[in-house]
């Protein structure tokens, strides 16, 4: 009866008498490895959090950004954009640079922290790879700032037209008062004046109130341009290639091929 089973033994036989092809192959696959790891273009990623803008006084029902999460997104990845941004930066459409950064950006989309955007982008030096992300932001932002110009005229139209109403009201309100004393000569009466007077209080209550409102939504907690929450982050270590990495499948993939390599030549030896 044949024996299928291979033994440790067997695989010591074949270990010891291929070592020379194992160790050949094994050597081969580092140095390999290590043209790889010192050839290649070192590639360092920058990560940036985008904050999309807002106009805090809208219309009832709209929404405050100028742009939804998703449109911001769709926009980012829009190939005539992305050439506005190499542009901007002084790169050419069809550099390496360039098409480094169109296969490398990444958005990551964050609705509950704001809603805020995480872009990443890599490139061939830690200062290229910050000066592409915020290149991307300031392109984002200069499109935000045209977007938001139409809302932000209307409600600051809106906060004038409540200034000069709340002034009519405060002038109303104090020749009211003059004629309320007894014994003015106004011929409205100092009962109808008393009256007029606090209805106007009221008045100017109200229209304090909305000039409050007006102002808060119009104050930077609630209305701000597209910008970055953080500065740009860059690592000190490069993105790609990772060394730690590649010299780990290096070795791996050396072991794998110089241990096939050597029960190769076993079974060529056995066949002759």
């Amino acid at each position: 009866m044949e024996q299928d089973e291979i033994y440790l033994i067997d695989l010591w036989r074949i270990f010891t008498r291929g070592w020379m092809w194992f160790a050949a192959v094994l050597i081969l696959v580092l140095v390999c490895t290590y043209a790889f790891a010192h050839t290649v273009k070192r590639q360092w990623e920058a990560t940036a959090w985008i904050q999309i803008g807002q106009v805090g006084q809208v219309l009832s029902g709209q929404d405050p950004k100028v742009e939804p999460l998703l449109r911001v997104i769709e926009r980012l990845e829009l190939v005539p954009f992305e050439n506005e941004v190499l542009q901007g930066a002084g790169y050419a459409r069809d550099s390496a640079v360039a098409k480094l950064y169109r296969n490398s950006l990444k958005l990551e989309p964050l609705p509950y922290a704001g809603p805020l955007i995480r872009l990443r982008v890599r490139a061939y030096s830690r200062e290229q790879a910050a000066e592409l992300a915020t290149a991307t932001v300031a392109r984002l932002g200069a499109i935000h700032q045209r977007l938001e110009e139409v809302p932000l005229k209307v409600a600051r139209e809106r906060l004038a037209r409540n200034e000069v109403d709340l002034q009519t009201a405060e002038a109303d309100r104090d020749r009211y008062r003059q004629a309320a004393v007894p014994g003015s000569k106004d011929a409205q009466g100092p009962v109808l004046a008393s009256l007029l007077l606090a209805n106007k209080n009221e008045e100017i209550r109200g229209l304090r109130q909305v000039r409050m409102d007006l102002m808060e939504r119009l104050g930077p907690t609630y209305t701000y341009s597209t910008s970055m929450v953080w500065p740009v982050y860059v690592p000190d270590k490069q993105a790609f290639p990772n060394p730690e990495l590649t010299w780990g499948i290096g070795l791996l993939l050396g072991l794998f091929l110089g241990a096939c390599a050597a029960v190769a030549k076993a079974g060529w030896r056995r066949s002759v």
